[in-house]
């Protein structure tokens, strides 16, 4: 078994403006890519959502980020490089933006390979609810990885991001590829099961399904 470490996981959802032109949203694309050369980041993809679960909200697009600490995210947020590119190529086309960050124990690789599958969820939870009741979200998300031996790596834990627009609990789960992550799915009682046991406590559910693509940066 692979040690755990701890990371902070940032994602933020974009949605582009209808009708904005393909070659903004492809500069957009690229240069938010291109900030996983700065020094903070351990990982970082970004590109267009392959399927948005969520009837409550419209995302197009999305990043997902690693940091050793804090500190790091903090860093890379103010760092010059990803100003000029929140400014430049992201404001202009997008009308509305979600940020989400949390602490996860990771077990596993910190890279996510391109071409794997990702699960993305987010849980606002209903209000005056104990911490009890938020404990037993994070076990449930924290047992799936034991149900679904397809998952190659789960990631979950509380929001600490401002821009979560009331979400407290995120989770990202990976998998080798798209038809394991479509075989999820297939597992239709299973599934049905873990919904079963947290519904009662949740107000708004955002699902995402994200493809890690090919990294443009291996050739150049």
């Amino acid at each position: 078994m692979s040690a755990k470490s701890q990371t902070i996981e940032h994602v933020v959802l974009f949605n582009v403006k209808d009708e904005t032109d393909s070659t903004k949203i492809n500069s957009m694309i690229t240069n938010l890519n291109s900030l996983t050369s700065l020094d903070q980041v351990l990982h970082l993809t970004a590109g267009p959502i392959l399927r948005n679960r969520s009837s409550s909200f419209k995302f197009t697009h999305l990043l997902h980020s690693r940091y050793k600490s804090k500190e790091d995210l903090n860093g890379y947020a103010i760092h010059p490089n990803h100003l000029s590119v929140v400014k430049e190529s992201v404001l202009p086309i997008c009308d509305d933006i979600m940020a989400v960050d949390w602490v996860s124990d990771l077990e596993g690789p910190m890279v996510v390979k391109s071409g794997s599958a990702m699960r993305l969820t987010f849980l606002k939870l209903k209000e005056d609810l104990g911490e009890n009741e938020k404990g037993k979200v994070l076990d449930v998300i924290g047992g799936i990885k034991d149900r679904f031996d397809s998952i190659d790596q789960i990631s979950f834990g509380e929001n600490f991001s401002a821009r979560a627009k009331g979400f407290s609990i995120a989770s990202v789960a990976v998998f080798p590829g798209l038809s394991e992550l479509d075989g999820l799915d297939s597992s239709e009682e299973m599934v049905k099961e873990e919904k079963e046991k947290v519904k009662d406590l949740l107000e708004s559910v955002i699902v995402l399904d994200y493809v890690v693509p090919a990294s443009k940066s291996a050739n150049l």
